[in-house]
């Protein structure tokens, strides 16, 4: 760990959670991170949180529960696998998630709740690009990256357009070209989950077909499953995620937990937070 990270990790017991957690969430939230010795994935999750932690330079804590040798706390917050990451605010649990996510999702979850300390001001978009439609965009891109073909956001900000496009198989092109710095980019792994979802539909039924089937059915998960999906990307994102949430209460096991993948899949692609933080809220409480 660097001495950046060590200044903002700390390890928790029963001892001095409630000192170190509960009360001090009140002024900074506190990421719990459960881990074990012996769980691979938590070797991996691990050391980006304490990497994340150090970069946000105190706009969050990381507090680490070893479950071996704490495991009243695992059980306190119902922890079934690790690792898995709970989010304590003003002394209440807001969030969580289970499994070590890629770095792009770990940024968007953070991003929901807590900004780096050291964020400079986002810069406003240029009046002359505000109006601009996908197709103009594509075209300006490529000219920008024929000019400067070292430069490779322009080649991020390319694939997004041609998604917004409509060409999805273009759009995967550009992303799996992507330098590796970039492939972990909030907006590149928000398009990923977008491709991802997208995919699922490849010789779906039409919605109304799906919707026929739901109600003829509640318990056809398969037509529920692509039935949230294409509420998703149909416009009635809230209406997708209830779906998903419903195949989780019901059939949490379903397709080897598909509906838990669909909703974190969702969550990367969507920009509207308060949307996202309410669903997974709802997820969380679910799985926790």
């Amino acid at each position: 760990m660097t001495a950046a990270a060590q200044a903002h990790v700390f390890d928790v017991d029963t001892a001095n959670f409630e000192a170190e957690v509960l009360r001090a969430s009140l002024t900074t939230p506190v990421l719990i991170d459960f881990w074990a010795t012996w769980c691979g994935p938590c070797k991996t999750l691990g050391p980006m949180l304490e990497k994340l932690a150090a970069e946000y330079n105190g706009a969050f804590r990381l507090a680490k529960v070893d479950v071996d040798k704490n495991q009243e706390l695992a059980a306190m917050f119902g922890i079934r696998s690790i690792p898995t990451v709970m989010l304590v605010r003003d002394g209440q649990l807001v969030d969580g998630f289970a499994g070590a996510l890629p770095e792009g999702q770990l940024r968007e979850f953070l991003s929901r709740y807590v900004q780096p300390a050291e964020d400079a001001p986002a810069q406003e978009e240029p009046e002359s690009m505000a109006w601009e439609d996908p197709a103009q965009a594509i075209n300006r891109l490529q000219q920008e990256i024929a000019a400067q073909p070292d430069h490779a956001e322009l080649k991020l900000d390319l694939a997004l357009a041609l998604m917004r496009n409509g060409q999805a198989e273009a759009a995967e092109a550009e992303l799996d070209a992507l330098p590796a710095n970039l492939a972990t980019d909030a907006r590149a792994v928000r398009l990923r989950s977008q491709l991802d979802l997208a995919r699922a539909l490849d010789g779906a039924p039409a919605l109304a077909e799906l919707r026929q089937r739901v109600q003829a059915d509640p318990a056809d998960w398969a037509a529920r499953d692509l039935l949230g999906v294409r509420l998703l990307l149909e416009d009635d994102p809230a209406a997708g995620l209830e779906q998903f949430l419903t195949i989780l209460e019901k059939a949490r096991d379903w397709n080897e937990g598909q509906a838990k993948k669909r909703l974190l899949a969702a969550f990367a692609t969507l920009e509207d937070a308060e949307l996202v933080g309410r669903y997974r809220r709802r997820m969380a409480s679910l799985l926790f």
